[in-house]
């Protein structure tokens, strides 16, 4: 991990830039970090739309969460940004917002397309930054994931040991390969679910939260769409990684 830029935020938040391999992403971490109290970590999860899009909304959530005394961090998705581009994935896209803009449904063939190549490519990185992150002597155990592609968020619940609790946004499309990974989830899940969001399928999202095999699990419904999430909501979340990484 090299660190690439470095600014303190208006609120004392340490905001730096690095590059892992070609990989790039943003670490915050609060004032309160040290060697000595090193922070809990939450890996922000996010869509593929690239990091300087997503900007206002990651440092939003991380200015949130480091109130909470947690660090935060998200690397660059495959494929989004600056990275190298991936034709594969372009074309299930294009695919995708084709059959959605002609109010078709979306088939399997292409939710797959789309979804199961970005989690093979995506999760490995994401372990790989959180290898580097918790080397770090301010960045502490235990480590949560929130919000992201739903399907990244299943499996890295599944194959990595480091993840204790997850925080999960039913707002994306879920290969049925997915659903038998689900049920290999173990650890606490708070899972958000915006009952009239457009792009979402509501009964798949609920078929989705039936199949986590998690003891503790709790899903919250709000009505409104994508973005109409209410700010009670990201209490709640707040709430549920308080109890379960400090």
């Amino acid at each position: 991990m090299r660190f690439t830029s470095e600014q303190r935020l208006d609120d004392d938040l340490l905001e730096r830039e690095f590059t892992l391999g070609e990989i790039p992403g943003i670490l915050w971490t609060p004032a309160s970090a040290s060697a000595s109290a090193p922070a809990p970590l939450i890996l922000l999860g996010h869509p593929p739309l690239g990091l300087h899009r997503m900007y206002p909304r990651l440092v939003a959530r991380a200015r949130h969460s480091a109130a909470e005394g947690f660090a935060t961090a998200t690397i660059e998705l495959p494929g989004s940004g600056d990275r190298p581009r991936w034709p594969a994935g372009d074309q299930a896209r294009a695919d995708m917002r084709r059959a959605m803009e002609a109010g078709e449904p979306v088939s399997d063939e292409v939710v797959d397309a789309l979804v199961l190549p970005l989690v093979d490519k995506a999760v490995p990185e994401w372990q790989a930054a959180l290898d580097a992150l918790l080397a770090l002597p301010e960045i502490g155990g235990p480590v949560g994931y929130s919000g992201g592609v739903i399907s990244i968020g299943i499996r890295l619940a599944v194959v990595e040991p480091r993840i204790v609790a997850a925080g999960f946004f039913a707002g994306s499309f879920v290969p049925r390969a997915m659903f038998e990974e689900a049920r290999q989830v173990t650890i606490p899940l708070h899972v958000l679910l915006q009952w009239d969001d457009e792009g979402n399928d509501r009964q798949a999202a609920l078929d989705l939260f039936d199949a986590f095999g998690s003891k503790e699990k709790s899903l919250h419904a709000n009505t409104g769409g994508h973005t109409g999430v209410p700010q009670f909501a990201g209490d709640a979340a707040a709430q549920f990684f308080t109890r379960h990484l400090k």
